[in-house]
């Protein structure tokens, strides 16, 4: 997985003229390209979705260096691509059938997916939101995964938000992708579940335009996060300058993803 040949988004435009049906819409940071480069099921599971969303100023920075033809204009958070889908959805016309638009959100805890519940009430008030809690392990077993895959089929969501955090949830749908009977966009959103549940803040304005919300949440939850970023972040630097210095070479990170 090289920086120089991934297919970004442009800019948040785009985001708006993705076309109806099955689609898939990954996002990618510093974090994430690091534990793709380890693991090639990962890796795999990033780029075989229909759009990959540069989810950090770091990965817009570091494809122009390292020569991507097509880099990106500007980063396009994860956040951005919930609330275009969210509004979108929000802002159709109710059909002749009476039927309300049905988003739903697949992952982390009740008491998260409850606060969700609860705030898209108020902010898209003419959708009906359904969840689903998987069980919190490392691993799901095949009757977990068949659960989530018969929830989904259920409930025939017109939008699908999958939040179980990377690189568990775009392995997951990777493998039952062509399972899942639905005919509606898929984004892979992990922390903004919590950023819009509030049970996690995002970073101020400023923090957000300067392409500085890693070190907010460096500086709100230290001992979790230290690793991903201090270590994490010098490790995606030095695999862009090896890039860089070296193009003809795959590289691997030097360390376990888990260790992130």
């Amino acid at each position: 997985m090289k920086l120089k040949e991934l297919n970004l988004v442009n800019c948040r435009q785009d985001l708006r003229d993705i076309p109806p049906g099955k689609t898939l819409i990954n996002t990618v940071n510093a974090y994430s390209y690091i534990c793709a480069l380890k693991d090639e099921a990962f890796a795999k599971a990033l780029v075989s979705g229909d759009y990959l969303v540069p989810d950090g100023v770091s990965i817009v920075m570091a494809t122009r260096f390292v020569g991507n033809p097509r880099p990106p204009q500007q980063r396009v958070p994860g956040w951005d691509v919930f609330m275009c889908e969210m509004n979108r959805l929000n802002s159709l016309p109710a059909p002749a059938s009476g039927k309300r638009k049905r988003a739903m959100f697949l992952g982390s805890s009740e008491q998260v997916l409850s606060a969700i519940r609860m705030r898209a009430a108020k902010d898209f008030p003419n959708l009906d939101v359904v969840t689903y809690s998987p069980p919190f392990k490392e691993e799901f077993s095949a009757e977990d995964s068949a659960a989530m895959v018969a929830a989904v089929n259920e409930a025939k969501p017109d939008l699908l938000f999958i939040g179980m955090t990377a690189p568990k949830q775009e392995k997951w749908v990777r493998a039952h992708w062509e399972e899942l009977e639905i005919d509606c966009h898929v984004g892979t959103i992990g922390a903004v579940f919590d950023f819009f549940a509030g049970t996690s803040k995002r970073a101020p304005l400023v923090m957000q335009k300067y392409g500085l919300e890693w070190l907010h949440r460096l500086c709100s939850d230290p001992r979790r996060m230290w690793r991903r970023y201090i270590i994490g972040n010098t490790k995606f630097i030095i695999a862009v300058l090896r890039e860089k210095i070296f193009p003809g070479r795959q590289h691997e990170a030097s360390y376990p993803s888990h260790a992130l």
